[in-house]
């Protein structure tokens, strides 16, 4: 296990962190020592991850944000520079399926909110 002061610990921002593989690999990393940055629009799944994260004796900084509000990516980037200094270890988990049809029966709209969350805010 890696070393427990915040100065040493891999800093890890992981998408899509309330359900699912996110939440898998949250748990995971926050077992070997890295402090999880915890992203996801749904408040109560990061809640209830933070509760297993600090019965692990790992620790989290929750992030309640849908990756469609760049303004919000950008106020993060500001925070996560201003309290680390550095990002170590990202993890674009988060993503949108969209509508299951042809690609010419998908509005505008719909497309391109799928580009905002799987292509625009990853990797921006």
């Amino acid at each position: 296990m890696m070393a427990t002061s915040s100065d040493q610990r891999r800093i890890t921002l992981i998408t899509g962190a309330s359900r699912g593989l996110g939440r898998a690999a949250a748990l995971a990393l926050s077992a070997t020592g890295d402090h999880i940055i915890a992203i996801a629009r749904t408040e109560g799944g990061l809640v209830d991850l933070d509760d297993e994260i600090r019965a692990g004796g790992g620790a989290a900084t929750l992030v309640p944000l849908d990756l469609g509000d760049f303004d919000g990516i950008d106020r993060l980037a500001a925070t996560i520079h201003e309290r680390w200094g550095r990002l170590d270890c990202l993890i674009g988990n988060a993503a949108l399926l969209g509508p299951l049809s042809p690609l010419g029966h998908i509005s505008p709209e719909d497309w391109a909110k799928i580009l905002d969350i799987n292509v625009t805010a990853t990797g921006g």
